[in-house]
């Protein structure tokens, strides 16, 4: 990393950690949000595949169609009901569009799929008391989505390949090294061990950002 480039990462941390949620501020391994669909029903990457689209599809919207809604003239107090009710008349249609591209594959996340409606992840911005602008409200959305899947595809394809051996189906190991990542107390395990490495990997850079930032040029 060069001078100007660790200079400029050292005195815009504090705003890269606002705005970044891919790795400094991933909204699973940093935030804790969205956890109950990965621990629970991420135990392979075809079911990550369910829940990301279900994601994909619902949280942008959602937040979209709320900052519409959610104008200064509705209460504080009732902007979590108008946040959750623009998920559940979203969620109708994309349940129908991913019954067409799954089927009944969609029984594998269980209840899992339309608990999404209200899923911190999706409706946690109307905890917030100014509204949003479409603008900003788009890209924190997909901001927030890209960093999602990005936790949801690394903690299936682990507790698919630690609990089954396998990845997308295909069979890589002749037998699982641990069956219980395959389950929900594994997949708190796993979520656990991988959230403390991602806050460990995030210290680290923040750490080597500021000795690169103090070299003499």
């Amino acid at each position: 990393m060069n001078l100007e480039r660790a200079r400029y990462y050292q005195e815009n941390m504090d705003r890269l950690m606002q705005t970044d949620r891919l790795f400094l501020k991933n909204p699973v391994l940093v935030t804790g949000l969205g956890l109950a669909p990965i621990v629970v029903a991420a135990t392979t990457l075809n079911n990550a595949l369910i829940l990301g689209l279900g994601v994909a599809l619902l949280l942008t919207p959602t937040r979209l169609l709320a900052a519409v809604c959610c104008s200064r003239k509705v209460p504080v107090q009732l902007r979590g009901l108008v946040y959750t009710l623009c998920a559940a008349v979203l969620y109708i249609p994309i349940f129908f569009l991913l019954y067409q591209v799954f089927g009944v594959s969609l029984s594998a996340v269980g209840l899992y799929l339309p608990v999404l409606v209200v899923e911190p992840i999706i409706i946690k911005r109307y905890e917030r008391p100014q509204p949003e602008p479409l603008g900003f409200a788009l890209r924190k959305g997909i901001t927030t989505t890209a960093g999602f899947l990005l936790a949801l595809f690394v903690v299936a394809a682990l507790r698919e390949w630690l609990g089954l051996g396998t990845l997308l189906g295909y069979q890589l190991l002749a037998q699982a090294p641990m069956p219980l990542a395959n389950y929900t107390s594994g997949g708190f395990i796993c979520v656990g061990l991988l959230a403390a490495l991602w806050r460990w990997m995030g210290n680290l850079f923040k750490k080597y950002v500021n000795l690169e930032a103090k070299q003499e040029v």
